[in-house]
C-alpha cells in the first residue's frame, strides 16, 4: 500500500470488510474486485467436491458429523452416500 488509508472515510461495506480481514487485506480486495459485482455462495465447499470428500471420509457412522464439517443437511449427506452406491 503505497499510501496509508483513512479507514474513518471508508465506504461502509469496506470499512466492514477492513474490520474482518484488516486494512492490507480489504485494499488487495478493492484492486482485485472493485467495480465488479460479486456474489458470495452460501456454501463454502463446492458440491460436487464435497461429495468426493464425504464418500471418502464415510465410516458408516458419520454423516451428522460430515454434514457440519462440509456445511450440507444430513439428507444432503444420504442422497450422496447412496447415489455413490449406485
Amino acid at each position: 500500500m503505497k499510501e496509508k488509508i483513512d479507514v474513518l472515510a471508508l465506504h461502509q461495506f469496506y470499512r466492514g470488510l477492513s474490520e474482518l480481514v484488516g486494512v492490507e487485506d480489504m485494499f488487495k480486495i478493492y484492486q482485485a474486485y472493485k467495480g465488479m459485482q460479486i456474489t458470495i455462495p452460501t456454501h463454502l465447499y463446492d458440491r460436487k467436491l464435497a461429495a468426493q470428500k464425504v464418500v471418502q471420509a464415510y465410516n458408516g457412522h458419520n454423516q451428522q458429523i460430515l454434514a457440519r464439517k462440509y456445511g450440507y443437511s444430513q439428507k444432503w449427506i444420504q442422497r450422496t452416500l447412496r447415489e455413490n452406491q449406485e
